[in-house]
């Protein structure tokens, strides 16, 4: 009898609880993670963005570092870009800086004396210097220079991608350019002269800025979108040669309609710079045009070399 009465309890037993969501439970749970992750993912991009733009902003401290380290030794700044013996080639003014950089020994790979194409320039001209390179940019580690004709394709399209037989000479890219001044320095061979910093076969000391160190920008950004730079020289055959080791302060930063010899970056509102005192500030997007040529220039107005 007691036998029967269990087996009866069991049959008569409450159901199981239900485990499994209905729709509008998962439908209500999907969009609250969706709005999380709305919520979320911005704010998580604009971390990232603020560490790169700090590892940008170390980069270009380096270079300032390096900067005063050579005119303490030399007393003057490289010289923005200077010719070979041949007149075929012009190297940038970051190669005086290498040994400055701890990279000594790249340094004893260039001979300034030789074509940039000459063969034993070619672990130097393959090699990309971390240093050089904005992490927020999107860039590939070179670049292929093209004639400098208006039948040629564009300087940005890598070896391969384009008829080799219109191709010079592959290059490292690097995302800081030294500032020519408020004039285009790819206009003519040999260049005019600048207002800037960094000109052509030319050296400036800081005796030279009129404004203060601190008052001028001697080194800025540019995205490869723009157009793709160097550090190391270029082929003066090549398409806006100059332009690819120096940008000049004309149209604004990140302007869509400036000259390829404009400074950009994809920081949003503006870009880092580096001054002649060696800091490292960011110039925004709506900057002075007025102020922006200010800055640029080593000489007050009226001042001539």
């Amino acid at each position: 009898m007691k036998l029967l009465t269990q087996f009866h309890y069991r049959d008569n037993a409450a159901p199981s609880p239900r485990v499994a969501f209905t729709v509008l439970e998962l439908l209500v749970a999907v969009s609250i993670i969706g709005i999380l992750a709305a919520l979320l993912l911005p704010a998580l991009g604009a971390t990232r963005e603020a560490a790169r733009r700090v590892q940008c902003t170390n980069h270009l401290r380096e270079i300032g570092l390096a900067m005063h380290n050579h005119h303490a030794a030399r007393n003057q700044l490289p010289v923005g870009w200077t010719f070979d013996p041949s007149g075929t080639s012009a190297y940038g003014w970051a190669v005086s800086l290498l040994p400055y950089l701890e990279e000594s020994a790249l340094a004893g790979q260039i001979n300034v004396r030789l074509p940039l194409d000459d063969p034993r320039h070619d672990l130097a001209r393959s090699t990309s210097l971390p240093s050089f390179l904005c992490p927020s940019d999107i860039t590939e580690p070179h670049f292929t220079l093209f004639h400098g004709d208006d039948e040629s394709p564009s300087s940005s399209i890598r070896l391969g991608d384009a008829d080799e037989s219109m191709a010079i000479i592959q290059l490292p890219t690097a995302n800081y350019v030294g500032i020519f001044g408020t004039i285009e320095a790819d206009d003519d061979i040999p260049a005019p002269i600048g207002d800037g910093a960094f000109i052509e076969n030319r050296a400036v000391r800081f005796r030279d800025f009129q404004r203060g160190l601190s008052n001028t920008i001697i080194v800025g950004e540019r995205t490869m979108a723009l157009v793709p730079s160097t550090w190391i020289g270029v082929n003066l055959a090549g398409e806006d040669a100059a332009a690819r080791l120096v940008g000049s302060a004309l149209e604004g930063i990140n302007n869509p309609l400036a000259d390829e010899c404009e400074h950009s970056s994809r920081h949003p509102g503006g870009a880092n710079f580096l001054w002649g005192d060696g800091h490292v500030s960011f110039i925004t997007e709506d900057i002075d045009l007025n102020e922006y040529h200010c800055l640029a220039k080593l000489r007050a107005i009226g001042s001539e070399w």
